[in-house]
């Protein structure tokens, strides 16, 4: 039932496009580690080429993803159909953290809405793209998206913005090192 490639084609395009939900996926070397599994919403992913992706991250109230890429690359996004056909889309590949202060950010960040509290664009490279049959994905309908983030993000004074990154995106739960400390980015309105 699965198909598999080493790219996106333009099937899998019109796919994610779609979706309003994806989730994220890694995992730290240490066998001990962690797993995380993060789902993502708003209008935060990008493809860039047939074999490069992108999403926008967002300050939340851990760091796992970045961490682990940054220790060891590896990451898992999954679409799912929740309306219509049947589908799982999934893309593995090496993803890089890219933040604020770093060269490309701006020309990463470009291609987004504009989100409060955006922390990093996490690019992924892609090396398979695996569909399979989604049959036990059940139905839900799309009601919107919900107001909670913006409103957190709109209270983050920049001094607040700092603290939570000090305390809950300097390191993993496994204690591997997240975002460095760094000076807020400007609290934007989501649009």
């Amino acid at each position: 039932m699965g198909r598999v490639s080493e790219s996106l084609d333009e099937r899998h395009v019109r796919f994610i496009e779609s979706q309003r939900l994806f989730f994220v996926a890694t995992a730290p070397l240490d066998p001990a580690g962690h797993v995380n599994l993060s789902p993502k919403g708003f209008d935060s992913f990008r493809i860039l080429d047939p074999r490069t992706v992108a999403y926008l991250d967002l300050t939340g109230s851990g760091i796992e993803t970045v961490a682990h890429l940054r220790q060891n690359g590896r990451i898992c996004l999954m679409f799912c159909a929740f309306e219509g056909p049947p589908k799982i889309l999934r893309l593995h590949g090496r993803g890089e953290v890219v933040e604020a202060a770093e060269p490309g950010y701006d020309a990463l960040a470009e291609r987004f809405p504009r989100l409060e509290a955006a922390r990093s664009v996490i690019r992924v490279r892609l090396t398979r793209v695996a569909e399979s049959c989604g049959f036990g994905v059940p139905l839900y309908q799309y009601q919107g998206e919900r107001e909670h983030y913006a409103q957190f993000a709109r209270s983050l004074s920049p001094e607040k913005f700092l603290a939570l990154k000090g305390s809950l995106n300097a390191r993993s739960l496994d204690g591997l090192p997240g975002l460095a400390p760094a000076a807020p980015p400007p609290v934007q309105e989501a649009g």
